[in-house]
């Protein structure tokens, strides 16, 4: 899944350098094809997902991958147009590689443990991501457009191979009392589960918001020639804390994780400068980052029903992914009608009101007859 997810955090940088240089587009029209590929990935997230509980892994897997490697494949030969076009269907032809790895999770690892298998999940992200971009600019800077799209293509279609090729379990031995009939989506969206969602697309406009602020901070200053030094410190940050969340025996709840991470944020523009202090203040809500996520993921794994863990775990996709699609143009509007250090705050403020709304629903009672297989402790 490490290899799996390497080319997804490729993709975006090498799409928007692509058509900035290559077709000569402005970075709008390259965020209009970003933005339509994200969305596919969110729509299409939870429809994999009820793919996967229905027919399994195999041919969900080798139809993304057919489907995804013949986009990139086809992208540096056709016209703007129609690359916006098929942005959205090409997005949710995506294999959803966070997803299936938290579904594969899930029936590899005893409940008791999952804690630090998400965490290492976790940090497995966080290396592709200080990995992924820059490789990804480096190859578009090198080579050309058409052949490295077209690696890029082929990348995609080579781990989905692999995924088919292993078949990683993604469906429980059968449990006493468990039948394999799928439950009603009423019976298994509760308020628990839709907080925990509201929860994790939270997380995501945090950290989307913050880095985007981060970035600002340093170009306002003169410092952008800084700016991986100081992302990998804060990815350095996040693995640091997600080591320590999978360690410990018992973690705090997601609720206060999701708490935390938000207000930390908001004071940090108060010190944008130097750059060296910005960097430092931004490791306590960096080192939140990993635990966060993985609590998240530690919840939707034990409230979802075996049946429809897939779907289940797709929604938790699709939420992340709106959470990045929100905090984008929220956060980078106060940036642009104010300064970057309302940009931290407008990133933690705006994750708190995401966070809070799903915190309020879970407090909605649900119904007596349909108890709901939660942590208490969450």
């Amino acid at each position: 899944m490490f290899l799996a997810r390497l080319p997804m955090t490729m993709n975006g940088v090498m799409m928007t350098l692509y058509i900035v240089t290559g077709l000569g587009r402005g970075y709008g029209a390259a965020g209009l094809v970003g933005a339509g590929v994200t969305l596919g990935m969110a729509l299409g997230a939870p429809l994999l997902g009820r793919c996967f509980d229905r027919y399994g892994l195999r041919p969900v897997v080798a139809l993304c991958g057919i489907g995804t490697t013949a986009f990139w494949i086809a992208a540096p030969h056709l016209p703007y147009e129609v690359l916006a076009a098929v942005a959205v269907p090409a997005g949710m032809l995506s294999v959803p590689a966070g997803s299936l790895a938290r579904q594969v999770l899930a029936v590899l690892v005893p409940a008791s443990e999952r804690r630090a298998a998400y965490s290492l999940d976790t940090i497995s992200i966080e290396a592709t991501f200080m990995i992924g971009p820059a490789a990804g600019i480096a190859a578009m800077t090198s080579f050309s457009p058409t052949w490295t799209l077209t690696a890029l293509g082929v990348l995609f279609g080579g781990t989905a191979f692999l995924i088919w090729l292993v078949d990683p379990p993604i469906r429980d031995a059968p449990e006493p009392g468990v039948t394999g009939v799928r439950p009603p989506l009423r019976s298994w969206l509760t308020g628990p589960l839709v907080a925990t969602l509201l929860i994790a697309a939270g997380t995501l406009f945090v950290l989307v918001g913050t880095e985007l602020a981060t970035l600002a901070a340093l170009r306002s200053h003169g410092d952008i020639g800084v700016t991986g030094l100081v992302i990998a410190v804060m990815c350095a940050a996040s693995i640091l804390g997600g080591i320590v969340h999978g360690a410990v025996r018992r973690s705090l709840p997601q609720g206060v994780l999701m708490l935390l991470l938000a207000l930390l944020v908001v004071p940090v523009g108060l010190a944008d400068q130097p750059w060296w202090l910005l960097m430092l203040v931004l490791i306590p809500t960096n080192v939140l980052c990993a635990p966060t996520l993985a609590a998240t993921t530690e919840t939707v794994s034990r409230i979802a029903p075996p049946q429809v863990r897939g779907e289940a775990m797709g929604l938790q996709d699709a939420s992340t992914r709106l959470g990045l699609a929100l905090g984008s143009p929220v956060v980078g509007f106060a940036i642009d009608h104010s300064s970057p250090a309302w940009g931290f705050a407008a990133a933690g403020l705006g994750g708190l009101v995401i966070a809070s709304a799903g915190l309020l629903r879970r407090r909605v009672p649900e119904p007596a007859a349909e108890p709901a297989p939660a942590l208490a402790e969450r």
